[in-house]
This record gives C-alpha cells, sequence and structure tokens, in this order.
C-alpha cells in the first residue's frame, strides 16, 4: 500500500491521552497504520493529500444500529409511536425481507455512516426471515471497506409465549446458539487492526428467554466475543422488566451475566443511580442513541451521570426506522444538546461530545487501535472541510458540533480513502439507492 501525506491541516484533533490539537500538523500514513502525527513530516514515496483548511478527526465510532431498517424510513403507522406500538407496526414489514433487503439496506446505510465520517460501526441484525442471514450484511460491509462489528441477535419468545415479535420471526434457541457458533468460527478476527468482529446479542430482554441470555452470555465468554443487547430503553422497558422479572433491567443483566467489559448495552435511558454505579463498577459499556431517544420518546439518557461516574459511553444511530437517518455528526451533537438541555449549558462541551463519538466508542467496542490520532495506531481518519458554508465564520474549528460540515471531504479506513472530496467510493452508490427505492416501493406496496 502506498503511503499518504495528509499535509497541513488547518487543525488536527488527535484524541490522544493528552488530548493534545495541533495546527497546521501532518498525518503520515504507511500500510494501513498511522505512522506519524507533526509538523513538517515528509516521504518521497507519499501520496499528497494538502488539508490546509481542513479539520482532521479520527474516524467516528456508531455502537448501535441496524441496518436493515433503512428500508423501512418514516412509514406511516410508526411516525408518531412508543417503542412497543413502533415495533408492532413494523415487524409483520420486516417478516416479509429476505437476503437482497438485508444486504442492500446494508449497502445505503455503511455508505450513509461514512460520510458522515464513521470509519468503525457495530450492526445489531436480530431477525432472518426468508433465508436471510448475518453473512448479508458481512458481505455489504466488505464491500463497503467499513470496519465492521456484525453482531449475530436472536429472538426466541413470539406473542403467543407472551413476548412482543410475531411468531414467525422468532427462532429456535438451540439453533440461535449454533448459528452463533457458525459465524464467530467463519468470520471473528481478534487481531489488532481486525476489519470484522463479531459480537452475540439476543435483542432484549422481551424477545427471548433467560435461558437464552445466560447460555448466551456463557457462548460469547467460551469464544472469546463480546456481549451486546438492548436494555431500560424507556419506561415501557422498565415496566416489563419488573413485571415479567421482578427486578430493574440492571439486576437482571447483573444477574445473568450480562456485566463486564466485554458487554456493551444499548441506549440505557431509564438506568439509576445504583445501575450506574454497577456499570461504572464493572466496566459495562454503554450505546447512547439520542436522536433516537428523541425519535420515541424514550426520554434523555442520563449520560453527564454516567459519564461523570466513569461507565463507558459511545454514540449510536440505531435503526434507520427509529432515527431515522444515520449521521454520526447529527448524533453528536445531539448528544451535548440534550444534557444541555437536561443541566445546563456548561454540562457537555463540543469537544467532550466528539471523544464519545471516537475514543469513546472505541472504547465501548472493545478497541485499542482505533479513536486516536496517534502514532500506531490504524490509520481511521476523518477529514472535514472547514470552508463548508456551515463552518463560515467560525473561530474554533474544533468546535466542528457547534459550527461545521455535517459531511466528510475525505474518509480514510485502514488507510484506505473510501470517501474521496465528498464522494463515496468503494461502489456506485447511486445505483444502490435505485435497488434502495425500488425494494421500499414494493414493501409498501405489499
Amino acid at each position: 500500500m502506498n503511503a499518504i501525506l495528509i499535509k497541513s491541516a488547518q487543525l488536527v484533533v488527535t484524541m490522544d491521552d493528552d488530548r493534545r490539537e495541533l495546527a497546521g500538523a501532518d498525518i503520515l500514513i504507511r500500510d494501513g497504520v498511522i505512522v506519524d502525527v507533526g509538523h513538517n513530516l515528509y516521504a518521497d514515496d507519499a501520496v499528497l493529500r494538502p488539508s490546509q483548511d481542513c479539520l482532521v478527526t479520527p474516524g467516528l465510532v456508531n455502537t448501535h444500529h441496524h441496518l436493515y431498517q433503512t428500508l423501512t424510513r418514516a412509514v406511516p403507522g410508526a411516525q408518531d409511536a412508543l417503542l412497543f406500538g413502533w415495533l408492532k407496526t413494523l415487524y409483520p414489514i420486516w417478516s416479509r425481507f429476505g437476503p437482497e433487503h438485508m444486504k442492500v439496506s446494508a449497502l445505503v446505510g455503511l455508505a450513509e455512516l461514512a460520510l458522515s465520517g464513521c470509519s468503525t460501526t457495530s450492526d445489531h441484525l436480530y431477525l432472518f426471515p426468508n433465508g436471510s442471514t448475518l453473512d448479508d450484511t458481512i458481505t455489504a460491509a466488505q464491500m463497503a471497506g467499513m470496519r465492521f462489528h456484525a453482531t449475530r441477535g436472536a429472538m426466541s419468545i413470539g406473542e403467543s409465549d407472551g413476548g412482543l415479535p410475531p411468531d414467525a420471526l422468532v427462532e429456535d434457541e438451540a439453533a440461535i446458539l449454533e448459528d452463533c457458533i457458525r459465524v464467530i468460527d467463519k468470520f471473528h478476527d481478534p487481531a489488532e487492526g481486525s476489519m470484522l468482529r463479531i459480537a452475540v446479542g439476543p435483542c432484549s430482554p422481551f424477545s427471548v428467554s433467560r435461558e437464552l441470555m445466560r447460555d448466551a452470555a456463557i457462548l460469547a465468554r467460551d469464544k472469546g466475543v463480546m456481549m451486546h443487547t438492548h436494555l431500560a430503553e424507556n419506561d415501557e422497558d422498565i415496566t416489563y422488566s419488573l413485571e415479567t422479572f421482578g427486578c430493574r433491567p440492571g439486576q437482571y443483566a447483573e444477574d445473568l451475566g450480562w456485566v463486564g467489559r466485554d458487554v456493551w448495552h444499548a441506549h440505557c435511558v431509564k438506568l439509576d443511580a445504583s445501575e450506574i454505579e454497577l456499570f461504572a463498577r464493572t466496566g459495562t459499556g454503554v450505546a447512547h442513541c439520542p436522536c433516537s431517544n428523541c425519535r420515541l420518546g424514550s426520554g434523555i439518557a442520563p449520560l453527564r451521570a454516567m459519564r461523570d461516574a466513569g461507565v463507558p459511553v459511545g454514540l449510536g444511530v440505531d435503526g434507520s426506522a427509529s432515527n431515522d437517518v444515520a449521521s454520526m455528526v447529527a448524533e453528536a451533537r445531539q448528544a451535548m444538546l440534550l444534557q444541555r438541555v437536561a443541566f445546563g449549558a456548561n454540562k457537555m462541551s463540543a469537544r467532550e461530545a466528539l471523544e464519545i463519538a471516537t475514543r469513546g466508542g472505541a472504547q465501548v467496542l472493545g478497541r485499542s487501535d482505533v479513536g486516536q490520532l496517534v502514532p500506531g495506531m490504524r490509520a481511521d481518519i476523518a477529514v472535514w472541510d472547514m470552508k463548508n458554508v456551515s463552518a463560515a465564520g467560525s473561530w474554533d474549528p474544533a468546535a466542528l458540533l457547534l459550527a461545521g460540515p455535517g459531511a466528510v471531504r475525505d474518509l480514510y479506513v485502514e488507510g484506505r480513502q473510501i470517501v474521496d472530496r465528498g464522494a463515496f467510493v468503494p461502489f456506485h452508490l447511486p445505483t444502490v439507492i435505485r435497488r434502495q427505492n425500488e425494494l421500499a416501493r414494493e414493501l409498501a406496496d405489499g
């Protein structure tokens, strides 16, 4: 791989341990790794990328998504519903998906993320109708060139057994565990710089049994992979846990082995003080999804309290049927604004929100090789053009979330450029969008 020299950036926000910000700095990349960050760098074999008017940050890290949902944005009947009603509206539509729906929706969602500066993303796929498999979204991620954490989700308790999903969308629990083993053995790469890792992720406490939650945790730890699920998303979620399990979600998670540095939970809007202390003490991570939480009326997560307690927190765009977009910049901005609404304008800075979107997300996903711009880290780098109209007049380029572009000029993943001057490179996006819209119309007409 040729060396690349990002030259003379207006500002490089390293997100290193000292949170250094370097004006007029360069970044030298070789073989997918950051070799040096500093001034007056030179390499005679490097491809030069002038960046005089640009802010350079680590690539953003998305810790929670449902890529398949890009086919069901703004569905009538689900636009103004709370979580459980929203799910009941969409489950019958999702039951008609097949492998092509999964792949195409993932291609669109991944390109959308990349254009917003995201270089690493997780995806929580928990339903597999009509021959769909986790392989469909993994293929899409490989085509897109994104660093990918694929979570093999599952639902096993249907309506007839007191669960929320229709029976047609649930799986046998033995088959779920067997397929978890298959995809881990086939795809999981634990090495530093890995482009693909697998996690185990029963969907939620209201769609799987206690036994599956416990068995999934045992399997994940035996295989050395991480664990992910939804937890404490809204008031309905808390009520369900109290009525069904006789305890709050945090206690339920702890009882079944779902706390620790190898676990991250999505949403956690309704964690109480004792649950925040539990997560901080055990190093359990949280994927904070502020736009989705607003869209579904779930509430404002206690992000400030979690951060202050030491809970590892990253950001997640959540599914595009509940957001309904997948912009990591918008997500980080919303996280900042909601904490200010709830607690005061000085309670979350633009820099802290950007930190959560970069090194915070890397920590949650168990990555020590991305999220910072320092020598030895993988070359996942976002370059933002500060000549953009939304940054015009800004005194502080590092305050990207206050005044700055919502899309990257350039994005590098493992040193490969997947966004070049605002254009997505890995595949012909307009063709995929056309097919996406055809599939969405067929679903709507059906």
